[in-house]
């Protein structure tokens, strides 16, 4: 079970990243959409599929955004209404603060009923008027501790220059959190650091180290490399130079994110830090949707291999 894992601390989960369709999708082809979903990720060996809230984030950065910005369908409505036959655990995002707290108790309630699993984010902006902070949430959320787990986003690239990530992991974890999905890594130096603090912060507080599990995504065009760095996301330069001469900048970057995912796989066992995998596609271009899928499978099989997942055993059981 998804909520034993986390709460046991067993490394080696893995969960599969989705952004629901666009807001103006008509049931007709939400309904094709999810069937296509469905059929894709069926197969694999995932313990559970996040469902993003994708929000406007453009205020925050005066750089102009590779892509327009369209509003999503509700993640949550799109999971629950649609994404039924898959039968995995749904992790779901929500901006706490631009909830009331009354809306945000109804969902929670929904979420339980459902045996989804939330994950509050920050606002867009920092000007954003919040209706309710994310101690607040947290404090919603507490009424269903005992039959539910809450995660958190942590963000190496914020770690590098505020240097206090893991005291935002351990100040959440304080309110319940026990697991933390990252902001996609490519940067892999900064991955480790934001380990090395957490480890040894815990260590001095005699304290359990929550389960960090790492998104990783494929890129497969200039353009989508471009969004990646809008996003925040930090590419090193001999990294990015060697996705852009590139014939196949794709399959280089499958390439690279696969060695991402050995190498923090054996720096968290030396640490003894519970860890996993979140793979998602950040386009959503057929191809690197496909390149994702293969990641996910890779990635199963190089933990299998390590003893962390029981091979040819689906791990998404609620």
């Amino acid at each position: 079970m998804f909520t034993e894992k986390i709460k046991s601390g067993e490394s080696g989960l893995l969960l599969y990243g989705i952004t629901p369709p666009k807001a103006e999708t008509s049931a007709e082809r939400l309904a094709e959409i999810a069937e296509k979903t469905i059929g894709r990720l069926s197969a694999l060996d995932i313990d559970a599929l996040v469902v993003y809230d994708v929000q406007d984030e453009s205020a925050r950065t005066k750089e102009e955004r590779p892509f327009p910005f369209i509003n999503a369908h509700d993640p949550f409505h799109f999971a629950s209404r649609y994404l039924n036959a898959l039968e995995v655990p749904k992790i779901i995002y929500r901006p706490a603060g631009k909830y009331t707290q009354e809306e945000l108790v109804a969902w929670l309630e929904e979420l339980e009923q459902h045996r989804f699993y939330p994950v509050f984010v920050g606002v867009p902006a920092p000007d954003y008027q919040v209706k309710t902070s994310l101690a607040q949430a947290y404090q919603l959320w507490s009424r269903h501790q005992e039959n539910s787990v809450i995660g958190a986003v942590t963000i190496p690239e914020r770690h590098e220059v505020l240097k206090d990530e893991d005291l935002r992991m351990l100040d959440k974890m304080s309110c319940g959190v026990s697991y933390f999905i990252s902001q996609c890594i490519f940067n892999i130096d900064y991955a480790k650091q934001v380990i090395e603090d957490l480890k040894a912060r815990c260590h001095r507080l005699d304290q359990k180290s929550p389960t960090v599990i790492f998104t990783l995504a494929a890129c497969g065009s200039a353009k989508t490399l471009h969004f990646m760095e809008w996003l925040g996301i930090h590419v090193p330069e001999g990294l990015k130079e060697e996705l852009k001469k590139s014939d196949r900048m794709l399959e280089k970057s499958v390439e690279i994110c696969l060695n991402i995912a050995s190498v923090l796989t054996d720096f968290c066992i030396e640490r003894d830090i519970p860890f996993g995998f979140n793979i998602e596609s950040v386009a959503i271009r057929k191809e690197e949707i496909e390149a994702s899928v293969f990641m996910a499978r890779e990635v199963s099989n190089m933990l299998s291999a390590r003893g962390l997942r029981k091979r040819g055993q689906l791990a998404g059981a609620i």
